[in-house]
C-alpha cells in the first residue's frame, strides 16, 4: 500500500514538475518579449537609437545580477551539483528556493548565454525533498522522491527522456579534470526494478503534463528537432572534417573557461562587478552577433529559418563566440547551465560548414553538435541520449562517432581545473 501511494505521489510529482517547468519558460518567454521586444520598439519610437540596446541592456543585468548575489548569495547550483548531491544524500536542501527561483531566472530574462537546466533542477529537487520530509509515513521509498523529480525535471527541460532517466541514475562526467569519475558512469550494483519504474513514470507525468500545457496554452522549450537527414557518400567524406571543426570549438570551451576562471580570481569577492563585466562582454558581442545571447532553445528555430541569408563566417564567429559567451557569463555570476548555449553554438557551427562543405546542413549539425558536446561531456553514451530526440534516428552512429572522437581528445589539466 506505501509503495502504491509512493508510485502515486511520484507520477504526481511528475506532472507538478512538468507543470512547473512550462510555467517557467512561459513566464521566461513573456519577459524575454516584453524587455527585448517591446522595449526596444518603445525607445524608437521615441527617437532613441536601439542599437546599442543590448549593451545597455545586458550591463543592467549584470547590476542586478550582482547586487542580487551580494545581497542574498550565489544562488543557483549547477545541475552538476544538484544531481551529485540528490545521489549521494537523496535529498536537496530547500530553504533558499525562492533564491534559486530567481536566481535562475534573472540572467534569463538579460539575455544570458546560459540554459535553465540549473535552476529549474534545484528547485524541484528542494520541492521534491520538502514533500519527502512531510511524508516520512509513507517509508524509506520517499527518500527517492527527489531523484525522481530530478529526472523527470531533465527530462521535460531537455524533451530527453533517455537523458532525464540516466543522468540521475547513473550520473555524467564531472568536467572538472575532462574525465568520467567512478561517480560519474553507472554503478556495479544494478538499481532496483521499483527506482527504475518510478523514474518512468514520473517522466511520463512530466512529459505529459508539459505538453498539454502547451497544447492548450502555447509556448514552451526544449532542444530542437530535424526531421530530415541525408546521407551520401559526399556527406561520409566531409565527416572527419566535420568533427574537427565541432572539436576545436569544444576544446576552446574549456580554453576559454580557464580563461575566465583566471580573470575571475584577479578580481576578487566583488560580485557586482564581475557581473557587470560579463553583461558587457555578452551584450557587446550581441550588438553586432544577436544569435550569441540568450539560452539558444527558440534562437535555434530562428537561425533554421535565416541561415541560408547568412554568411558562413558570421555562422562559425556565432557559434565560436557563443562558446566564449557562455563561459563568460559561467565564470563571471551569470549562473545557469551550458547545455543549450553549446548545443546552440554546435548548430551554428554545423550551418557554416554545410554552407562551406555542400554537405546535408542536418547531417553536417548532427556530427559538429556531437562532437563539441563529447569534449565538453566526456561521456559519448550521454550525448546520444542527449541528442537522440534532436536528429534522425540514422543520425544515431554518426553522433556516437563524434561524441566517442570528441570525448577521448585530451584537454590539458590546466584548462580543466577551474570546473
Amino acid at each position: 500500500m506505501r509503495r502504491l501511494l509512493f508510485v502515486v505521489l511520484t507520477i504526481a510529482f511528475g506532472a507538478f514538475a512538468g507543470a512547473f517547468c512550462w510555467a517557467f519558460f512561459f513566464l521566461m518567454n513573456l519577459g524575454i518579449d516584453l524587455l527585448w521586444n517591446k522595449a526596444p520598439a518603445f525607445l524608437e519610437q521615441l527617437g532613441l537609437p536601439a542599437v546599442f540596446y543590448p549593451i545597455l541592456f545586458c550591463a543592467l543585468g549584470g547590476l542586478a545580477i550582482g547586487l542580487f548575489q551580494k545581497r542574498v548569495g550565489a544562488y543557483p547550483d549547477d545541475m552538476n551539483t544538484v544531481l551529485a548531491e540528490v545521489k549521494k544524500t537523496g535529498r536537496y536542501e530547500y530553504k533558499h528556493i525562492k533564491a534559486m527561483f530567481v536566481g535562475a531566472l534573472l540572467p534569463l530574462l538579460f539575455g544570458g548565454s546560459i540554459g535553465p537546466e540549473a535552476g529549474l533542477t534545484g528547485v524541484i529537487a528542494g520541492l521534491c525533498t520538502w514533500v519527502g520530509d512531510r511524508l516520512k509515513f509513507v517509508g524509506s521509498e520517499m527518500r527517492e522522491l527527489a531523484s525522481a523529480g530530478t529526472a523527470a525535471i531533465i527530462s521535460t527541460i531537455f524533451a530527453a527522456p533517455l537523458f532525464g532517466l540516466a543522468a540521475p541514475l547513473f550520473g555524467y562526467a564531472d568536467e572538472s579534470d575532462g574525465k568520467a569519475h567512478a561517480d560519474d558512469v553507472p554503478h556495479l550494483e544494478v538499481p532496483k526494478p521499483l527506482k527504475v519504474v518510478v523514474y518512468i513514470l514520473s517522466i511520463a507525468g512530466a512529459l505529459g503534463a508539459f505538453m498539454l500545457l502547451g497544447s492548450l496554452v502555447g509556448s514552451g522549450g526544449g532542444l530542437p528537432h530535424f526531421s530530415q537527414m541525408s546521407v551520401s557518400a559526399h556527406e561520409l567524406m566531409w565527416m572527419i572534417p566535420l568533427m574537427v571543426v565541432g572539436i576545436c570549438a569544444g576544446w576552446l570551451f574549456h580554453a576559454f573557461g580557464a580563461a575566465v576562471h583566471w580573470a575571475s580570481a584577479r578580481l576578487g569577492q566583488r560580485p557586482v562587478l564581475k557581473a557587470l563585466i560579463a553583461g558587457l562582454v555578452l551584450g557587446g558581442i550581441g550588438i553586432f552577433l544577436p544569435f550569441t545571447m540568450f539560452a539558444g532553445e527558440a534562437q535555434t528555430e530562428m537561425l533554421a529559418a535565416q541561415w541560408t541569408g547568412m554568411s558562413a563566417l558570421v555562422l562559425l564567429a556565432t557559434g565560436f563566440l557563443k562558446v566564449l559567451s557562455t563561459q563568460v557569463c559561467l565564470g563571471l555570476g551569470w549562473r545557469g547551465g551550458h547545455f543549450f548555449p553549446i548545443i546552440f553554438a554546435g548548430i551554428s557551427i554545423g550551418y557554416a560548414c554545410a554552407g562551406l562543405m555542400g554537405v546535408d546542413p542536418v547531417f553536417a549539425l548532427c556530427v559538429c553538435t556531437a562532437a563539441l558536446l563529447g569534449v565538453v561531456m566526456r561521456q559519448p553514451l550521454m550525448v546520444a541520449l542527449l541528442l537522440i530526440l534532436c536528429f534522425p534516428v540514422k543520425g544515431v552512429v554518426f553522433m556516437l562517432i563524434a561524441a566517442c572522437l570528441g570525448s577521448v581528445i585530451p584537454v590539458p589539466k590546466a584548462f580543466a581545473a577551474h570546473e
